[in-house]
């Protein structure tokens, strides 16, 4: 199963945000284990490191960030997802416009997010990361 995961899944583990934390390190932890496989857009990585630059020297976001890439499939940003999202007249936010458009473009299965409301107009399913543990992992 591909899964794609939301920026917001990505800094909850990282950043260690509860009470979303144990829910986004069960699911990190399935793919460190090959259960599942991870994907992340680019932008989830730029973001990213934006965020922890406010917390940690450049040295340390970029090891953090060095790890997480060890975990997932990081999805290039192209021409055509840009003017996908820009061209998307349901996506309010262009952020989630290019996080939804990596996924259907690199053919996901599932969307990981903290914001499902962000996704209402996704063709494929989308859902927090205690929906997917309790769904699909027994």
């Amino acid at each position: 199963m591909k899964i794609f995961v939301d920026t917001n899944i990505v800094i909850d583990l990282l950043a260690r945000r509860e009470p979303f934390y144990n829910e986004a390190a069960t699911l990190f932890s399935l793919a460190n284990k090959n259960k599942i496989e991870l994907a992340v857009s680019s932008l989830t990585i730029a973001n990213t490191n934006y965020v922890l630059l406010r917390q940690l020297e450049s040295s340390k976001a970029k090891a953090i960030l060095r790890k997480l890439s060890l975990l997932v499939k990081i999805l290039p940003l192209n021409d055509r997802i840009i003017g996908l999202a820009l061209n998307d007249e349901y996506f309010t936010n262009f952020d989630d416009g290019l996080q939804y458009y990596s996924a259907i473009e690199n053919e996901q299965e599932i969307i990981i997010t903290r914001n499902i409301k962000d996704f209402k107009s996704s063709k494929i399913p989308s859902m927090t990361a205690k929906q997917f543990l309790q769904t699909f992992i027994k």
